[in-house]
């Protein structure tokens, strides 16, 4: 018998298994659940409070991972299974990215052209230009800071000069960070000034001839560590112009 014209239609059930203990709630699960909810289903929520109960969940079904969802009877999977379920695209965590750079030095520019506005009441400065290096190098050597054991692993892997004198991966970091607030701090007496502009340039050369050599010369795929010893960014054009950026900066502290 159909519908009343003025009737709802009845929304689709799921069944969602996900775990909630005292000190964990699976964030999958919370994901699977908006998900679900945004494609119009009902969802019948299955929390496993437990870790026994969700290792005997697992084992009832032969999976790995919690949450499980199950549609119409069928179980679907995991919230990756059930974006594909829905024709969603599933992040490969292995796929190469510059977005972690591109995010930086996004977020660099809007940052100087802001610093611009405040002190100058308009955007588009030279000032502008020499916040937003500044923020940029600084953030990146946040990021290779965060765990500075993995980034010179993955930094030793092309840097000339860190491959033929290690403490210079441990150094890095920090002289980029300096190199950065100098340009932040601009203007500077002579001797701060010659330092910055000194860590930029040697920093940056360096840096640019070693790109130049693994990836041009060399035709090596590998990865950068320019935002950490954990990332997926390739080491290629956006590594180069990143050493080159820090060069011409230097040459204008100098300037």
């Amino acid at each position: 018998m159909p519908l009343p014209a003025h009737a709802a239609p009845i929304a689709r059930t799921a069944a969602l298994y996900r775990m909630v203990t005292h000190d964990h709630i699976c964030p999958f699960g919370i994901k699977s659940r908006a998900l679900l909810q945004r494609r119009g289903f009902a969802v019948e929520e299955h929390w496993l409070t437990t870790r026994e109960q969700t290792d005997a969940f697992k084992a009832q079904y032969g999976v790995k991972t919690t949450p499980q969802t199950f549609i119409d009877g069928k179980r679907v999977g995991g919230y990756d299974d059930l974006r594909r379920y829905f024709g969603l695209s599933v992040r490969d965590p292995k796929a190469l990215s510059y977005a972690p750079v591109i995010a930086v030095y996004a977020l660099a520019a809007v940052m100087g052209l802001a610093l611009s506005w405040s002190v100058s009441d308009t955007v588009f400065t030279a000032h502008a230009l020499m916040a937003f290096a500044g923020i940029g190098t600084t953030f990146l050597a946040l990021l290779k800071l965060r765990d500075l054991e993995r980034f010179t692993n993955m930094f030793v892997g092309y840097d000339l000069l860190a491959q033929r004198w290690i403490p210079y991966a441990y150094v890095y970091p920090f002289g980029e960070a300096a190199a950065g607030v100098a340009m932040l701090a601009m203007p500077l007496p002579r001797l701060p000034r010659l330092i910055g502009a000194g860590l930029a340039l040697v920093l940056g050369t360096i840096g640019a001839v070693s790109v130049i050599k693994a990836v041009y010369i060399d035709r090596r795929s590998i990865k950068c560590a320019c935002v950490g010893g954990d990332s997926n960014v390739p080491l290629g054009f956006i590594s180069l112009t990143e050493n080159l950026l820090m060069v011409a900066m230097g040459a204008w502290l100098l300037a």
